[in-house]
């Protein structure tokens, strides 16, 4: 038996400019420019539009208009959009974005930097080994991490090239002995004793540390080294103090294959007494709608139905994305302007200076949503006087002082990094210690929190920085 029923729901859908604008607001400049170009090639009927070509394109434009001729009858006007009117909409369609120049930018020729993987396969083309011995030291050298140790051990390459540990091993050795000495060490315990046995003068002591009592070495137990050892504790801080002049990370200083730099989105000036906010957008393409697909969908006697429908999905795709990237800068634009107003204070004289703020500041004064805000802030980055920042560094939680102030968390990790960098070497301070002083100068942070933000600037535990 067949029933009819009603059922009543409520659905939150975007429309494609929305997903469209939601995905270009998270990209960053280099991102944004990547994408319009493959846009570029996708679309026919997008095109570049060089700058000096603007201002004559838009005069030769004026005077085609006012010389065309519409010769639409009245019954495809009724069925169908008024296309020329909308193909002739500046402001909807070809929307050229104001740029900053900087007269300081200029190109550079690139200067060659040897990457590690080709500074080691030099070294092994020079060796004396065979044909088949560089092909297993080539496997080896190109699954060396960029900090220089051997991503997989030697039994896993064996198996993946089939041939014998005892091989993988000999050729190991040889490259381990290349320079930088320490290189393709599987561990840090390895690396420090190739560099040692690797010395002019070798330190036996020091590599009776390192190979026979590295635990204690690493947890930093001076008293059991010398007791074990039968030296003193004068003795074994100079034996320390050789070790750590050692390179734990021999494979640094090398060029990468990957582009380990930032280019910054927005720069904010000083100017006349306030700041301003430029984007780094010089490279961002012009766009505009080709004029061959104007012509040929203003000639309706020529341009069969099939072709206009495919001109009519193009065109709202190059116009729903030439009005995505004008909303899109116009909204990092508010959202940089509102920080500079909320962080004032920190454009001036610097981090320290810093308030906390969340996302929900900057959402509730711009009025969007939160999320917005953060694809906004999320991977791109801002120029000031202070140096380079994400945008997401300006956001930070607060912790309430005894006086009733609102201060960053931020603050607070850098008292904690100034207490370790002031504590006696002998007798590093404990958490709960650094809590207590903390809460002496008016900042209730419990241990736990002194703990946290402590393992997020990357410090050990205070066993762990204890010096003789």
């Amino acid at each position: 038996m067949v029933q009819l029923t009603q059922r009543l729901s409520m659905q939150l859908k975007q429309s494609p400019q929305q997903v469209l604008l939601s995905s270009l607001l998270q990209l960053p400049v280099l991102s944004l420019e990547q994408r319009i170009r493959m846009e570029l090639e996708t679309n026919p009927l997008l095109e570049m539009e060089m700058e000096e070509e603007l201002e004559q394109e838009q005069e030769m434009e004026l005077k085609a208009e006012s010389n065309e001729n519409d010769e639409n009858d009245s019954q495809d006007k009724q069925d169908e959009i008024d296309w020329e009117e909308i193909l002739h909409d500046q402001d909807s369609y070809e929307i050229h974005i104001p740029r900053e120049k900087n007269p300081d930018v200029f190109e550079r020729p690139e200067v060659f930097q040897e990457t590690l993987t080709d500074h080691l396969l030099s070294q092994l083309n020079m060796t004396q080994m065979t044909p088949h011995e560089i092909l297993i030291g080539e496997y080896i050298i190109w699954n060396i991490n960029g900090v220089g140790y051997l991503s997989m051990d030697a039994d896993t390459i064996a198996e993946n090239l089939e041939e014998d540990v005892e091989n993988v091993e000999k050729v190991l050795a040889v490259i381990q002995r290349f320079e930088p000495t320490g290189i393709a060490a599987r561990n840090l315990q390895e690396c420090l004793l190739i560099q040692l046995l690797e010395e002019e003068n070798p330190n036996e002591l020091a590599i009776t540390f390192v190979r026979d009592h590295f635990d204690d070495f690493k947890n930093k137990r001076f008293e059991k080294l010398a007791k074990n050892l039968d030296i003193s504790l004068e003795t074994v801080k100079e034996v320390i103090e050789h070790i750590t002049k050692l390179n734990p990370k021999p494979g640094e200083g090398f060029i990468a294959y990957e582009n380990n730099y930032v280019v910054p989105d927005l720069e904010v000036k000083s100017e006349d007494g306030e700041f301003k906010v430029y984007m780094h957008d010089w490279n961002i393409p012009h766009l505009r709608i080709n004029n061959e697909y104007r012509k040929m969908m203003l000639d309706r006697k020529k341009t069969n139905k099939e072709t206009r429908d495919y001109i009519k999905q193009r065109l709202e795709s190059a116009r729903w994305l030439i009005n995505s990237i004008h909303q899109r800068r116009a909204t990092i634009f508010r959202v940089m302007e509102t920080i500079i107003e909320k962080q004032n204070e920190f454009f001036v004289g610097g981090p320290q200076y810093q308030k906390p703020m969340i996302l929900k500041d900057i959402a509730d004064e711009i009025g969007m949503d939160i999320s917005t805000v953060s694809r906004v802030t999320n991977g791109k980055y801002v120029q000031t006087e202070w140096g380079v920042f994400e945008l997401k560094f300006f956001f930070s939680e607060k912790i309430r002082t005894d006086e009733g102030e609102d201060v960053s968390n931020k603050k607070i990790k850098n008292l904690i990094k100034d207490i370790i960098e002031k504590e006696p070497p002998k007798k590093p301070l404990n958490d709960q210690k650094i809590a207590e002083m903390l809460k002496s100068e008016g900042y209730n942070v419990a241990r736990r929190t002194v703990a946290k933000y402590r393992e997020q600037m990357m410090i050990p535990v205070s066993r762990l920085r204890r010096r003789i």
